[in-house]
């Protein structure tokens, strides 16, 4: 058996004690009885802390060594080569984090969350601030582990856009800002020519579950690999490409939140879902970073599932469930409905113009946060500040405001701006895919995604975690992120919607 033979035998057993641990995730979201949070937060503890072990040994190391020798001539494209470059990165950054390091992040993030969960269901700060001190304190320890050249943040992000520098986002948020605030402007004098009044009616909760999986598979999510769930916060977790679920959420009186965080989702799951096999129980079969991830969401929530043609082709259906809601809404009205730009409260709901600014209001709150110039105790205050300078509106309780998201419970800080980092290649991959096969903008005025999810597979999907996000961006369209194609989407789109 050779050195690199007995390396995928490893990786493949630490993906599986990582699968066991994410399958236990899984199941506390969306089946656990909330006393066993505890006894749970063990489990996962243990799991994390094992993989942990086996994963950083001085003998990973050495077989690691020993197998990269082996696959030193395979051709770069190669799965051996590939899945040699991202161990060999994987491994030096887990030697980063000491094993009881690993075993109170398990711990404290445990607690987190359930405190989380709890302070947004009863609007209370106070119950989740001294945990959320406690991730920061783990957050500013895990950057001074890491380390960093410029910016202490710059740590963080890496973990999730590998080679992005906190600048660089900077930069490119501000230019987004400049672009689309003065049409953000301009919209807001004409609030009143999109009514969405059509949304905020009763739809029946099983109904709605009965359009989830419609909306799934209509994008190209296999439910026979995969399967929806219900959550407080939506989320796709995959256990292999054979096994990817998603989750979503209903409320009663807003339909947005059910058909909008389905597709966004099955963005994700189709992501997995079409990994190569080649990848199958190694790390490569993820997708490369989480803005790369996110442009797969955002692109079928917005791109393709806030479309004309898609609900042009799909209204009829979502019609005769909700017959009385929507029986007498036109396809057009229900179109720019789903459009209407409007600032809000809430990250998840907002509308593609706006929805930036969310990102920009948590990356800035973030860097304050890790840099020591904002207290945790004053996180409520600074976060209705900047509510009201960025989108002008103030939320009226924390469960609507800082506590609306699950990310910070769970450590992610850098996270956030991969978000919008996704909204910006989402464009770019689309404007790439068009051009590159005219017949994907036919398909899509009819409603149909074939062509566009075949170009994914083939051009970003199948690739997994092969490429880092600059050089799969570089492969695919020739060069890198910029925020333009972007703007020329959202200006023509809502320039027409609105008349501006």
């Amino acid at each position: 058996m050779t050195h690199y033979t007995q390396l995928v035998e490893k990786i493949q057993q630490l993906n599986d004690l990582q699968k066991a641990g994410a399958v236990l995730s899984w199941d506390r979201e969306t089946n656990m009885p909330r006393a066993g949070a505890a006894v749970r937060t063990q489990q996962m503890t243990t799991l994390a802390r094992l993989s942990h072990q086996m994963f950083t040994n001085d003998e990973m190391g050495e077989l690691i060594e020993r197998a990269a020798e082996e696959v030193a001539s395979a051709e770069y494209d190669s799965t051996p080569a590939s899945l040699l470059r991202l161990v060999q990165r994987q491994y030096a950054e887990a030697r980063c984090l000491p094993e009881d390091f690993v075993r109170r992040r398990s711990e404290v993030t445990g607690a987190a969350h359930e405190a989380w969960l709890h302070a947004r269901h009863e609007d209370d700060f106070a119950h989740f601030q001294p945990h959320l001190e406690a991730v920061m304190e783990l957050v500013q320890e895990a950057a001074e582990l890491y380390g960093y050249e410029d910016e202490k943040y710059d740590a963080l992000l890496d973990k999730f856009e590998r080679g992005m520098k906190t600048a660089d986002v900077r930069a490119t948020f501000n230019a987004v800002k400049k672009a689309t605030v003065p049409l953000i402007h301009a919209i807001n004098e004409r609030l009143g020519a999109v009514d969405d009044s059509c949304l905020h009616q009763t739809f029946p909760i099983a109904q709605q579950q009965a359009m989830a999986p419609y909306m799934a598979t209509a994008v190209g999510y296999d439910l026979s690999r995969g399967h929806i769930g219900t959550v407080t916060h939506p989320f796709a977790i995959g256990f292999g490409k054979n096994d990817v679920r998603i989750t979503t959420r209903w409320y009663e009186n807003f339909l947005n939140a059910a058909l909008f965080g389905t597709l966004h989702e099955a963005g994700h799951g189709l992501y997995e879902q079409n990994t190569h096999d080649e990848f199958a129980r190694t790390p490569l079969a993820r997708g490369t970073s989480s803005g790369i991830h996110e442009s797969q969401s955002r692109m079928m929530e917005n791109l393709v599932g806030r479309s004309r043609g898609f609900w042009q082709r799909h209204y009829g259906h979502l019609q005769s469930l909700f017959p009385q809601a929507l029986g007498g809404v036109g396809v057009e009205q229900f179109y720019r409905a789903i459009n209407k730009v409007q600032p809000s409260y809430i990250r998840v709901e907002a509308d593609e113009l706006t929805y930036n600014m969310h990102i920009i209001l948590r990356f800035e709150l973030e860097q304050a946060l890790l840099n020591g110039e904002l207290p945790v105790a004053d996180l409520p205050a600074a976060w209705r500040d900047k509510m009201q300078a960025l989108l002008g509106v103030v939320p009226p309780s924390n469960s609507e405001g800082c506590l609306q998201d699950v990310h910070w419970s769970s450590m992610l800080f850098g996270y956030f701006p991969t978000y919008a980092l996704g909204n910006l290649y989402a464009a770019l991959f689309m404007e790439t895919a068009v051009a590159q096969n005219p017949a994907i903008a036919a398909e899509l005025a009819e409603g149909e995604t074939a062509a566009l999810v075949a170009w994914l597979k083939e051009n970003i999907h199948q690739h997994g975690s092969k490429y880092d996000a600059a050089e799969l961006t570089q492969r695919v369209t020739g060069g890198g992120l910029t925020h333009e194609p972007f703007v020329r989407y959202v200006t023509a789109k809502f320039g027409e919607i609105y008349g501006v």
